[in-house]
C-alpha cells in the first residue's frame, strides 16, 4: 500500500508558492477565502448572524441527535476492540521506532491540547447544573440520586466518548503517516478505502471539511476561555465585562499564541503544556487538600462506579424523555469533540511515534478518562458538598442564574487563599487558550500545506490570527450560542467522515499483518 501510494503522490506535489508561502492548492485557498468571508459577513450583519445561529443549534441537535449518539458509541467500542485485538502489537513508526517524548511530556501535551479550557470551564458548572436539573427522569428533590446522576452525566461527557473520538483520528493519522509514508493530512487516512482518488477532489473536500471543523471547534473553546478568563479578571480586579474587553483579551492572547507558534513545538507548545499541567496539578491538589478531602477521595471511586452503572442509559438515544439534556448537552458535546478531532487527533499523532497501537489507545483513552474523573470529582464534588453539607449557595445561585463563566471562582471563594487560587485559575485558562490556539494553527497549517510539517512559519501565524478573529466574530454575532452552533454544524458531516475513518484504519491494520 505504501509503495503504490508514495510513488504516485509526494508531500507538497500540489503546492504552489505565493508570496513566499508554500500552500496546498486548492485546500488553502478555498478554506482561507470562505473563512475570511465568514468573519467579514458575521461582523457586518451581527443581528442576522445571531438569529441564524440561534436557530441552527436546536435544529441540528434535534434532527440529527441519532447520528451523534450512534457515532459516539461506535467510536468507544472500536477503540476497546483495538486494545484486545492482535493488531494492538503494531508499533507506530515501525518495529524499531522509539518514542519522541517521555510519558510526562506526552501526557502534558495530550491534556493541554485536548481538554484544557473545557475542564476549567465545565469542571464546576456541569455537575452542579445536572444536580439541579437531573437527566434520566431523576427527581431533583432526591438529593443523593441527583448528586449521583449529576456526577455520572458530567463524567459521561468528559471520559471515554470524547477520548475515543480523538484516539480514532490520532491513530489513523499516525499509522498512515509513520508506518505507510503518507502525508500527515486527513485525506491520507482514507487511502485503503478510496485509493488514488484521495489525492484528487475527494481528498480536497475531506481536508477542507477538516479545516472548517478544526477552526470552528477551536473558536468555540477560545470563546469559552475568553468568557471565563474575563469573568475571573472581573471577579478579582473589577475589569468590565464588555464586548470591547472580550475582543481585547482574545487579541492579546492570540498575540501570545503567535509568539509561541514562531517558537515551534518543543520551545512553544511543549513548554507551555508542561507549565499548564504543573499549574493545573497544583490547583487540583490545593482543592483536594483544603476542600472536603475525604469526600473527594471516596467520590473518585464512587463516581467511577456510578458512571459505569449509568453509562448504558446515558448512551441510549431511543425513547428518551430528557431530550433537553440530550440535545442541550450530549449532542453538543459529541459534535464539539468531533469538530475538535482533526486538530487534537493530528496533534496527538505528531507526538506519538514509537508507541504500540495498544499502548496508544490505552494511554489516549483510559488514562485521560480516569484523570477526568478525578478532576470533575475534586471541583464539581467540592461545589456539591459546599451546597449539600455547608449550605453555601454561591455556586448553585450562579448556575441557576446561568453565569457559567463564574462557577469556578464561586467554588473557590469560600476556600482558603481564594484570591490566589482564583488568579491561578485565570492564568490556567489563558495559558490553555494559548496552547490550544498554537497547536491548532500548527495542525490547520499542516492540512492546508498538503501534509508538510515544516511549512513557512508565516502560514501558521495566518491561521493563529484567524482563529482569534473567528472567535471574535462568533462571540459578537451571537455569543456562546453562535460558537456552539458553528461547532455542531461542522461536527455533523465530520461524524460520517470519522466512521469511514474507522473502517479505513481496520483495513490498514489488517493489511499490515497479512
Amino acid at each position: 500500500m505504501s509503495t503504490v501510494a508514495t510513488k504516485k503522490y509526494k508531500v507538497g506535489q500540489d503546492n504552489v508558492t505565493f508570496l513566499g508561502l508554500d500552500l496546498h492548492n486548492p485546500v488553502f485557498f478555498i478554506s482561507g477565502v470562505i473563512i475570511v468571508a465568514f468573519v467579514i459577513l458575521t461582523l457586518m450583519f451581527q443581528a442576522s448572524a445571531g438569529d441564524f445561529f440561534g436557530w441552527l443549534r436546536p435544529w441540528l441537535t434535534t434532527q440529527f441527535d441519532w447520528v451523534f449518539m450512534i457515532a459516539g458509541n461506535f467510536f468507544v467500542l472500536f477503540c476497546l476492540f483495538l486494545i484486545v485485538s492482535p493488531w494492538g502489537n503494531i508499533r507506530i513508526g515501525g518495529a524499531d521506532a522509539k518514542p519522541d517524548y517521555s510519558y510526562p511530556g506526552w501526557f502534558a501535551m495530550l491534556f493541554a491540547a485536548g481538554m484544557g479550557i473545557g475542564l476549567m470551564f465545565f469542571g464546576v458548572l456541569e455537575p452542579v447544573y445536572h444536580f439541579q436539573n437531573p437527566p434520566l427522569g431523576i427527581d431533583a428533590g432526591n438529593i443523593d440520586a441527583a448528586r449521583e446522576i449529576g456526577m455520572s452525566a458530567t463524567i459521561f461527557h468528559w471520559a471515554l466518548h470524547p477520548w475515543a473520538i480523538y484516539a480514532v483520528v490520532a491513530l489513523a493519522l499516525a499509522f498512515f503517516h509513520y508506518n505507510l509514508g503518507l502525508p500527515l493530512t486527513i485525506r491520507s487516512a482514507f487511502y485503503p478505502l478510496f485509493g488514488e482518488r484521495v489525492w484528487g477532489w475527494l481528498g480536497h473536500v475531506i481536508d477542507t471539511l477538516a479545516v472548517f471543523a478544526t477552526l470552528f471547534g477551536l473558536a468555540t473553546s477560545l470563546g469559552l476561555g475568553a468568557e471565563q478568563a474575563l469573568a475571573g479578571l472581573n471577579h478579582l480586579f473589577g475589569v468590565p465585562v464588555t464586548d470591547v474587553t472580550k475582543i481585547l483579551l482574545i487579541l492579546g492572547i492570540t498575540g501570545i499564541a503567535v509568539v509561541s507558534v514562531v517558537l515551534g513545538i518543543d520551545a512553544g507548545v511543549k513548554r507551555l503544556s508542561e507549565i499548564n499541567m504543573a499549574l493545573a496539578l497544583c490547583l487540583l491538589v490545593f482543592v483536594i487538600l483544603v476542600g472536603p478531602t475525604g469526600d473527594i477521595i471516596k467520590g473518585v471511586f464512587v463516581n467511577l462506579f456510578d458512571y459505569v452503572k449509568n453509562l448504558p442509559n446515558l448512551s441510549n438515544w431511543v425513547g428518551r424523555d430528557d431530550t433537553k439534556f440530550m440535545h442541550g448537552w450530549t449532542t453538543f458535546y459529541w459534535a464539539w469533540w468531533i469538530a475538535w478531532s482533526p486538530f487534537v487527533g493530528m496533534f496527538i499523532a505528531r507526538v506519538s511515534r514509537g508507541r504500540t497501537v495498544r499502548e496508544f489507545i490505552i494511554c489516549v483513552l483510559i488514562i485521560p478518562s480516569i484523570v477526568g474523573v478525578i478532576w470533575m470529582t475534586a471541583f464539581g464534588g467540592t461545589a456539591l458538598s459546599q451546597f449539600i453539607n455547608d449550605g453555601y449557595t454561591g455556586v448553585t445561585e450562579t448556575v441557576s442564574a446561568w453565569k457559567p463563566e463564574l462557577s469556578l471562582y464561586k467554588m473557590l471563594e469560600p476556600l482558603p487563599l481564594a484570591g490566589i487560587s482564583s488568579f491561578i485559575g485565570v492564568v490556567l485558562v489563558i495559558v490553555f487558550f494559548v496552547t490550544s490556539s498554537d497547536s491548532g494553527s500548527l495542525v490547520i497549517d499542516t492540512i492546508t500545506a498538503g501534509g508538510k510539517v515544516d511549512a513557512p512559519v508565516a502560514q501558521r501565524v495566518f491561521w493563529a490570527i484567524f482563529e482569534g478573529l473567528v472567535a471574535i466574530a462568533l462571540l459578537i454575532g451571537g455569543g456562546l450560542t453562535a460558537l456552539q452552533a458553528a461547532s455542531i454544524s461542522t461536527g455533523l458531516p465530520f461524524a460520517i467522515v470519522l466512521v469511514l475513518m474507522c473502517v479505513s484504519v481496520f483495513m490498514g491494520l489488517r493489511a499490515t499483518t497479512r
